[in-house]
């Protein structure tokens, strides 16, 4: 979600849905919060398929979901499985709860502190962060801080802490970013979330739904850091229509968020080694780490029988600029140069928010000359048929975490070309083509080398397969996960 999505949405407050009662019996049943940004039960994608399947997984614990959206208007998409329990839709840009207003000396104590660890960002902003927030939340628990976050005080008090850290603010980008801040803070004061433990899919502003569990009924914190959070940051903070002083100050809370979120995990289980080096990098305790890679059923994506007529190139995801289309479609480009009968099938869903990415890559297919045999074609009601449809499956991103789009496509026989962007070398291995990303040259040559190598494409589907098979499957993933969840428990129920 984009702060400039956000902006001048006007709706209820946070919204509690119980969805059917406490279904955790016996002595071993958990109540776990699962909490996320703008996914999970809202939208599709591969961070909302990881929940659905730790919750479907493990029927013997009640589920909380949370999802961080944007105005409270959003309604589930996913069907609820007997344990999901309860769902908090959380909204950022919601109209807020009212409250009794806090204008303390002690407040005015806090957000200067607050706006100090990271204004500039140092190498102890993290931790002062988390200690600044920790102040904020205690406040919050007897009057609502967010009338006082965006005051005038509040203003003032930005150019002053900017213009000590050398930073001249205008007035009208000092309050820019006081709202934003007062708006990304508001998790914080929600009223925090009861569980046995907090599970993060991600970094960043979701960290604060934690951290209020954390200290407000001591919840020991998992975090599995779908992507790179505050590297995603910085690329889509690019396209992002503010002036470059807000700019800079939002990228150094975020960079202080990362940081302060990665100290109050109890436990970390990046889903590749790409991840777990960004976490150490940002501040991570190699103590608290459990690398553990995504899984699937392979019984769900079963070996393709046979290929298409016509050389046939795949994309299975959401239509995001994270995904790169722009990439793949000039690839695509110089690959009908040489196989003028070659198509191009991109399966997957676009959200109103990606709506005008998607009219950007529409355009794109026809700038090239691309139309009719470039085609998106939406949702599919088996996914595992749109691996089926073609000879290779590629995927261009410029960030992802472990992308499950990958690990079934391998599962299913087919050879694939991706780009090296978080752990997708570690899923494909052996078993396909890594090539750099935003290089449309290096993807069609890749390409082009499977559509014309029978042997070779059939040769990597088979490794393919049974790297899937040795490493990725959900059943091994489900075990981990519940091992976790016994463990944090007693690590909660023992401090």
């Amino acid at each position: 979600m984009t702060t400039s999505q956000h902006r001048g949405a006007i709706t209820g407050p946070a919204q509690t849905t119980n969805i059917r009662p406490d279904t955790g019996a016996g002595t071993r049943a958990l109540r776990i919060a699962l909490i996320s940004e703008g996914t999970y039960p809202f939208h599709p994608g591969g961070v909302s398929l990881w929940c659905d399947q730790l919750v479907r997984g493990m029927p013997e614990h009640a589920f909380t979901a949370v999802a961080l959206t944007v105005d409270g208007s959003e309604r589930p998409t996913w069907p609820a499985p007997d344990n999901l329990v309860e769902v908090v839709n959380l909204p950022l840009w919601g109209r807020p709860r009212r409250r009794k207003r806090s204008r303390s000396a002690d407040f005015t104590a806090a957000h200067e502190a607050l706006l100090r660890s990271f204004v500039p960002h140092t190498a102890d902003s993290a931790d002062a962060l988390l200690a600044a927030l920790r102040r904020l939340f205690d406040l919050s628990r007897s009057a609502d801080p967010e009338p006082a976050l965006t005051s005038n005080d509040a203003v003032g008090r930005l150019i002053d802490v900017a213009a000590e850290a050398g930073t001249r603010l205008s007035l009208r980008d000092a309050a820019m970013a006081t709202d934003l801040l007062a708006h990304l803070l508001r998790p914080l004061f929600h009223p925090p979330i009861r569980a046995d433990v907090c599970h993060l899919a991600m970094n960043g502003v979701s960290a604060l739904v934690a951290m209020a569990s954390k200290w407000a009924y001591g919840t020991p914190v998992l975090m599995s850091e779908h992507g790179v959070y505050l590297r995603e940051r910085y690329l889509g903070m690019v396209a992002e229509p503010l002036p470059q002083p807000v700019k800079v100050l939002l990228l150094s809370f975020h960079r202080a968020l990362a940081g302060a979120a990665y100290r109050c995990c109890d436990m970390l289980t990046p889903h590749s080694s790409y991840n777990r080096r960004w976490q150490l990098r940002n501040g991570a305790d190699e103590k608290r780490m459990r690398t553990m890679y995504n899984g699937i059923d392979p019984e769900d994506f079963p070996v393709a029988q046979g290929e298409p007529d016509v050389p046939t190139i795949v994309f299975v995801g959401r239509i995001d600029p994270l995904k790169d289309l722009h990439t793949l479609i000039r690839a695509f480009g110089l690959v009908r140069r040489e196989l003028p009968e070659a198509r191009l099938r991109m399966f997957g869903p676009v959200t109103a928010a990606n709506r005008g990415y998607h009219a950007s890559c529409v355009a794109l297919v026809e700038e090239l000359g691309l139309s009719g045999s470039a085609v998106f074609e939406g949702l599919i009601p088996k996914q595992v048929d749109a691996y089926h449809a073609g000879h290779l499956v590629a995927l261009t991103s410029v960030s992802e975490g472990f992308p499950f789009s990958v690990v079934e496509a391998m599962s299913t026989g087919r050879a694939t070309v991706c780009t090296n962007v978080g752990g997708v070398s570690e899923a494909v291995g052996d078993a396909g083509f890594v090539v750099p990303p935003r290089d449309h040259a290096a993807v069609a040559r890749a390409c082009l080398r499977l559509l014309t190598d029978g042997g070779l494409r059939r040769e990597l589907g088979q490794r393919a397969r049974q790297r899937v098979m040795e490493n990725f499957t959900l059943q091994r993933w489900n075990d981990s996960y519940q091992a976790r969840y016994a463990e944090l428990a007693l690590l909660g129920r023992s401090g």
